[in-house]
């Protein structure tokens, strides 16, 4: 990919993303509890997981490959905790899922396509369309900013994967009644599995200093934030504001 390119694609991304923001607070994503006949056809969750995620895996693992990676450079670590992240949400949390649920095929679809999309700019950013000298590992390395952003990654992975053991285990075995989390995080925010994973990127985009990392957050956000005040809103309505309390929707005290 040409620099133009690389650029014209970021501009795009981070516009239609202010689109995808705004019509989600009317147009609620038919997935998980807000799932509708009306999507059309749908497979089981499990398999739509799988092949919504692994192509942000597949792309960077090419990508990579044929970028040149090499071990004791910083991309070595920005690849390697991209992969981390999406071998996990590929081929691990499917495997965890339980109950019957179905994921249209639509949303597949569009999962796909944005994963391809975000990981091949990722890519670029990295290699093809990286500033000459950026990714110096003896200087990069020399400045605080990347460290931060190593440590705010893992506090925002290791809170995404204690969220989604919670809301895995809400239910016991047979049971299809619906309940309100209320341990880890979720004593602050209704979405704590989207607050982890939000942090978790704004951790992998300071790490990499990266345009396209910040593109990445912006739609992490666009797509997350009005999907956490829909489950706010839902939770409100089936177990009372009362029940809910002070928890906010996806950012402890702040919204």
């Amino acid at each position: 990919m040409n620099y133009e390119t690389f650029q014209l694609l970021l501009y795009g991304m981070s516009v239609l993303a202010v689109v995808v923001f705004m019509s989600l607070y009317f147009v609620k994503a038919g997935y998980g509890m807000f799932r509708t006949r009306s999507w059309g056809w749908a497979v089981p969750n499990k398999v739509g997981w799988v092949c919504m995620e692994a192509p942000a895996f597949v792309v960077m693992g090419i990508g990579a490959w044929k970028g040149g990676v090499s071990l004791y450079t910083p991309q070595a670590v920005f690849v390697g905790l991209f992969l981390l992240h999406y071998f996990q949400r590929s081929f691990v949390f499917p495997l965890l899922m339980k109950g019957k649920s179905r994921m249209p095929l639509a949303i597949m679809a569009m999962g796909i396509l944005f994963n391809v999309i975000n990981a091949t700019l990722l890519v670029a950013s990295f290699f093809s369309c990286a500033v000459p000298g950026k990714y110096e590992p003896v200087t990069y390395w020399s400045h605080p900013l990347p460290w931060v952003g190593v440590v705010v990654f893992f506090i925002g992975m290791a809170i995404n994967l204690q969220a989604d053991h919670v809301i895995r285990n809400l239910r016991k075995p047979g049971d299809t009644r619906h309940y309100l989390p209320e341990k880890g995080f979720y004593r602050y925010v209704t979405s704590a599995n989207y607050f982890g994973e939000l942090v978790e990127w704004i951790g992998f985009a300071l790490l990499t200093a990266s345009p396209a990392a910040w593109v990445f957050v912006w739609w992490t956000a666009a797509n997350l934030v009005p999907r956490a005040d829909a489950i706010y809103k839902r939770y409100c309505e089936e177990f009372g504001r009362q029940a809910v309390g002070n928890r906010k929707r996806i950012m402890p005290y702040i919204y």
